[in-house]
């Protein structure tokens, strides 16, 4: 048997999770069968086991990977960036249109609530430091905590990613989002 490069295997996992976010894109997750996965990646049923395991933990490298990129943004500009990336380029989001199908399995399957979690931590551990020292920078409203302020704008991003995946107009979002930004800034 061959040896395989480590660049080789990983620009076949990259070329797996390009076709995995397309395919959960366009089919949702329970629609993602595994042979659509084959279909959309391009790689066997034994490739795309080989470097994920599972449907589940692919779905979930996806996660890890959006958290890990919105993590760097919301750390250096704020959660309202990341809401701004997500409306700009829905070419790298689209995938979460599986949003109502990732609710229920939150609800439904601890195991996977779990593994959610720790990866959407990477995120909101961004966004909580971000939010402290902006309070502490004297730029944040004080008259909630940051704790607050950060459930406020989780709670919008989930909106936003609902209506985004449901077909919602994206018309008058920008000025929404600055409204959104508004709110949580300090008002001297």
């Amino acid at each position: 048997m061959p040896v395989v490069s480590n660049t080789e295997l990983s620009r076949r996992r990259l070329e797996i999770l390009e076709g995995a976010r397309r395919c959960f894109a366009e089919h949702g997750y329970h629609g993602a069968t595994v042979r659509r996965l084959e279909e959309a990646t391009g790689k066997s049923r034994g490739a795309i086991f080989h470097h994920f395991g599972d449907k589940e933990n692919l779905f979930l490298a996806l996660a890890r990977e959006d958290a890990a990129r919105q993590a760097e943004l919301a750390a250096e500009e704020g959660l309202v960036e990341v809401m701004r990336d997500i409306l700009h380029h829905p070419e790298r989001h689209e995938w979460l249109g599986t949003r109502l199908e990732i609710s229920k399995m939150l609800r439904t399957d601890a195991e996977f609530r779990a593994q959610w979690q720790k990866h959407q931590e990477v995120l909101d551990r961004a966004v909580r430091d971000r939010l402290a020292r902006l309070v502490v920078d004297g730029r944040m409203r004080t008259d909630v905590t940051p704790e607050v302020l950060h459930t406020y704008l989780e709670t919008f991003l989930d909106g936003l990613i609902t209506r985004l995946a449901s077909g919602g107009s994206t018309e008058g979002l920008e000025q929404v989002l600055d409204l959104v930004e508004g709110t949580v800034r300090h008002r001297p």
